[in-house]
């Protein structure tokens, strides 16, 4: 695979899960990769692993500072960016009329603000590369109400409009930015709260199963290559049917 050879991507909450594997799938597609994260251990290893491609460097994404600082540091370490998937994140599982203001604004800092910081640092260096390709990584939470999500629904919601108006503002500098809403998906992490893989262990979904963090990097990968060089504004739901309406099962004979 050589969709993104000779890219430079920064990926940010790259340390583990969704975020690792994106990395890796750009580099085995031909990009450089730069890795940022506050788990310094994890983010570490992980550029390690993926070999002389990949850096790592510590990210607060809610600071400007940090912002100027990775998007410098891949100028410096690789010559030019390309791409920028907008990964960092944190969630929320509690009531509306539970959740703390202080967490609110926490979780949109993280999760919305340091979006936009993201795109507003990196557009001047997408265009002296010519172009390039901006992902969002949102939500099924951003397409749907979804209870228990508080902060980070609306922050989802927040970052597919913010997706749009980059989409319109950035096209005619052949600046693509696109949005990607994942499900329910099977991580280390999301292991712990008992989700399971395997068909039948989540029936809300027509494919009747959790998703794989392969599954989301390869549309993410996919949205950062030339083979996406007409698509910008979309939003893909990698959810498997979930946000798409009730889901029915069809028994022979009925």
């Amino acid at each position: 695979m050589s969709e993104l050879a000779g890219k430079t991507v920064i990926i940010t909450g790259g340390a583990r899960g969704l975020g690792a594997e994106t990395a890796k799938q750009a580099v085995a597609a031909g990009a450089n990769v730069l890795i940022t994260d506050v788990l310094d251990e994890d983010g570490a290893a992980t550029a390690a692993e993926l070999g002389e491609r990949a850096r790592y460097r510590h990210h607060d994404v809610s600071s400007e500072q940090d912002w100027a600082d990775v998007v410098a540091y891949a100028q410096a370490e690789f010559g030019a960016v390309h791409g920028l998937v907008n990964n960092a994140g944190i969630s929320t599982g509690s009531f509306l009329v539970d959740e703390s203001v202080e967490h609110f604004r926490k979780v949109l800092d993280i999760n919305l603000t340091g979006v936009f910081i993201g795109m507003k640092t990196v557009v001047p260096a997408l265009r002296a590369a010519g172009g390039g390709s901006v992902v969002n990584i949102s939500s099924a939470a951003g397409l749907m109400g979804l209870a228990l999500t508080a902060g980070y629904g609306a922050s989802k919601w927040g970052v597919r409009g913010l997706t749009k108006i980059g989409a319109v503002e950035l096209g005619t500098d052949r600046i693509r930015v696109n949005s990607v809403h994942p499900g329910m998906t099977y991580t280390p992490m999301t292991a712990s709260t008992g989700i399971q893989r395997g068909e039948g262990n989540y029936p809300n979904t027509p494919m009747g199963r959790v998703g794989e963090a392969p599954e989301i990097a390869a549309a993410t990968v996919f949205l950062l290559s030339d083979a996406a060089s007409y698509v910008t504004g979309a939003e893909l739901a990698v959810d498997g049917g979930w946000t798409t309406g009730p889901t029915v099962r069809y028994v022979m004979g009925q």
